[in-house]
């Protein structure tokens, strides 16, 4: 365990639009071209905000010695409003989308639409070479490759070690763990997400991976909701009802948890690796007592499964210049760019080897961790209608107080068979 560096980090992308909106805004686009001063192609790369990003493409382009210009298209900061603008160009057909920055929640949705081309060949072989397992499951769609994983994200558990002297394997433990600190009158709370949006959906399906469960069967064609996804229910019901959780539990997302755990408001926190370099800066002396572990699981002897987020690169099916694209998703994502947005932009690597890499030691001390949970990683639904799941899974789950396990797995499993029949959220 080490304390907190000062390293940059990036919210991870992956909140669920909700389907009203997105068929609320198909009215086609005017494509915008994709050619280049002087013949030379401009290759647009629509990507989320990254600080560093730019860097990398100037060097792709240096790369690339006047054979193309990448130009970087800045996408919307909130993941639901990248989305939609993504859907409606592609609903269009827009020529001028070459390489895509996806979330990875979305590629089996845009591989079904037909909106994005198929990996294969050496492009293909290049991209499975060294990549993480989980992250790969994320880019295929019916076995097929359609993306390349860019970075990844995995939440850790953050823990006071002035207050903790170990961290807790299990939720129960963390639990107890807390009201003992409450007995003491001591900083107690287990913060984390619990509003009804993507976030609550990434803790129940941690919480579910972790307890053996299949929210859907391997096809992804066909809701389960097991036994194991049972005791998760009951195991976010505890956690909720228990009395250690914050007072706006029900209403948290990411930033204002961080907040509250840095203002010295928790012992623990479930939370990305965004948290740790701004609490660096904005409490340097609570940073020195906090430490990380693997998020807890269900049964203390087996290691829990953490829902991994993170963004995948595609190339548009409408891109008028795909060889190039795939090139450029390539460069872009290669083993020494993803080192170098590890180090300065906070987003962890997919390919294994990179966290080997000796700068990452120092500025990314917690690296042993991620790439424990990793290599054993939950994964969410895999299905192009996962927007629709997880916006009924959302509702149903909230607030998390309300849960009765065993009626709300039937909720949910009637509800998530309703949306695999609806096919996606597709204009």
């Amino acid at each position: 365990m080490t304390t907190v560096p000062d390293t940059a980090a990036r919210r991870p992308a992956g909140r669920a639009v909700a389907a009203a909106a997105a068929l609320a805004l198909v009215a086609p686009l005017a494509a915008c071209g994709s050619g280049g001063d002087g013949g030379t192609p401009t290759i647009n790369l629509y990507y989320p905000p990254e600080q560093n990003l730019q860097k990398v493409v100037d060097d792709c382009n240096a790369q690339a010695q006047g054979r193309y210009r990448i130009t970087y298209r800045v996408l919307p900061r909130e993941a639901d409003e990248q989305r939609v603008q993504m859907v409606r160009r592609l609903a269009a057909q827009d020529s001028g989308m070459d390489v895509l920055g996806l979330d990875v929640t979305w590629t089996q949705e845009f591989a079904s639409a037909d909106w994005i081309r198929e990996w294969t060949g050496q492009d293909k072989a290049e991209v499975e070479q060294g990549t993480l397992a989980g992250p790969l499951d994320t880019a295929r769609y019916e076995d097929k490759l359609y993306a390349a994983p860019k970075n990844t994200n995995v939440q850790l558990l953050w823990y006071r070690s002035d207050l903790v002297s170990e961290p807790p394997k299990t939720w129960d433990q963390m639990i107890s763990a807390a009201q003992q600190l409450k007995e003491q009158n001591k900083p107690y709370r287990v913060l984390t997400m619990g509003a009804q949006y993507e976030g609550l959906v990434v803790l129940y399906n941690t919480l579910a991976e972790s307890a053996g469960g299949k929210i859907l069967s391997d096809d992804g064609k066909k809701a389960v909701m097991d036994a194991g996804t049972v005791r998760a229910l009951e195991q976010l019901k505890t956690f909720a009802t228990s009395g250690v959780t914050s007072p706006s539990f029900s209403n948290a997302v990411e930033d204002p948890v961080r907040l509250e755990f840095q203002s010295g408001g928790g012992a623990f926190q479930v939370n990305w690796p965004f948290v740790y370099p701004a609490m660096q800066e904005a409490n340097p002396e609570l940073a020195k007592d906090v430490k990380w572990a693997r998020v807890p699981g269900i049964d203390a002897n087996t290691p829990s499964k953490v829902t991994i987020g993170g963004v995948n690169l595609a190339v548009s099916k409408y891109s008028k210049h795909s060889t190039e694209a795939f090139e450029v998703a390539r460069c872009l994502r290669d083993a020494e760019h993803q080192k170098f947005s590890a180090i300065n932009d906070g987003v962890p690597p997919t390919i294994e080897s990179v966290y080997d890499e000796p700068e990452m030691a120092k500025a990314y001390p917690m690296k042993e961790t991620i790439l424990e949970e990793l290599k054993e990683p939950a994964v969410r639904p895999l299905t192009p209608a996962y927007q629709s799941i997880s916006t009924v899974m959302s509702a149903i789950l909230s607030p998390p107080s309300g849960i009765d396990p065993e009626k709300t797995a039937d909720e949910l499993r009637k509800a998530i068979a309703d949306a695999l029949e609806s096919k996606g959220v597709l204009p």
